[in-house]
């Protein structure tokens, strides 16, 4: 076996210690300019006001300055691959959730990033509570939907943040379990799809509460059931979908804050810190209750498991109903 020399483990040793110095000093002296957080989501989406709330309570406690844009596109892979192709030094950031890493990227033919590989985990800001909703001229029940549907196959139209968005699949998914089927009409977000419901332009979507909530306060929208196990506090009157006496199935989706692949250790782990102290504050937590968002931080490697897990399973629910892109 070879020995390194005393001269090699010296150089070995100052090499060490160089990295450390430099990831210490990486994390002593950050940020010292303005970070660009990316939401790769419509404004007024779930991401957008989740990441707008964490972020600023972060930046307040950093003494930082977070510019949040946003960059929709494609189901949210146009801002996912500015995020993974910018410089890994801790300046640029994305607020993401898994309806871009998981059922996006699982429905496009290709990809111009690896959503498993190309990003850092910091951590996860919260879960997204879900809704299916209709406008006033719609069914005023889910069970009154499922039997509209059944009576004339594909002649209900329903509204979705785009191709493989999780409006899209929760839908097909809730096609499927009622052995129905309804035409897709993708629109390019959300925020857009939610307000044409709201409209009359089109019937029905599912919806994050965080988007509905105002419309549905409103009396635009009428929240018909959650797919859920139990009903959320904001919307105690509406059933879940059991309740409703169908079959029941949940749905969620979550909020995370990545970075470039390769940020320093030192940085992601100040971030992720920084992330859980702004969900551990009572009116962050408040705030983003009264939106439909449940606080669940995590460490940077739940995360990464989380992403892994839900890549591999929201692939093998896409395959199996037989879901395509549109």
């Amino acid at each position: 076996m070879h020995i390194p020399s005393i001269r090699t483990r010296r150089a070995m040793l100052a090499a060490v210690l160089l990295v450390a110095s430099g990831a210490a000093f990486a994390q002593a002296g950050y940020p010292s300019k303005p970070i660009q957080v990316i939401v790769p989501l419509q404004v007024g989406s779930a991401a957008d006001v989740g990441t707008r709330v964490v972020l600023d309570k972060v930046g307040q406690n950093m003494g930082a300055n977070f510019a949040i844009e946003n960059q929709p596109g494609v189901s949210g892979l146009l801002g996912a691959d500015r995020i993974a192709r910018a410089a890994p030094d801790g300046y640029v950031l994305g607020g993401i959730t898994d309806s871009v890493l998981n059922y996006a990227v699982n429905l496009a033919a290709k990809t111009t990033f690896d959503p498993l590989n190309d990003f850092e985990p910091i951590g996860r800001m919260a879960n997204i509570a879900w809704v299916l909703v209709a406008n006033s001229n719609a069914a005023k029940t889910a069970t009154e939907l499922v039997n509209q549907a059944r009576a004339q196959p594909r002649k209900l139209d329903y509204a979705s943040g785009g191709s493989g968005s999780p409006q899209h699949i929760a839908m097909e998914l809730f096609s499927a379990a009622n052995n129905v089927q309804l035409t897709h009409v993708p629109y390019k977000g959300a925020t857009q799809a939610t307000m044409d419901v709201a409209g009359g332009q089109v019937p029905v979507m599912f919806s994050a509460i965080s988007v509905a909530l105002p419309l549905i306060k409103e009396g635009k929208l009428r929240a018909l059931a959650q797919p859920a196990e139990r009903r959320s506090s904001l919307l105690p009157e509406v059933p879940t979908f059991a309740e409703a006496g169908l079959p029941p199935f949940n749905f969620s989706t979550w909020l995370g804050l990545y970075a470039p692949k390769g940020t320093p250790k030192a940085i992601v782990d100040r971030l992720n810190g920084e992330v859980a102290r702004a969900l551990a504050d009572p009116g962050v937590r408040e705030r983003l209750v009264g939106l439909g968002l449940d606080p669940s931080p995590s460490t940077p490697a739940q995360l990464g498991e989380l992403t892994r897990t839900g890549h591999a399973r929201i692939g093998k629910v896409i395959r199996a109903a037989g879901i395509k892109a549109q």
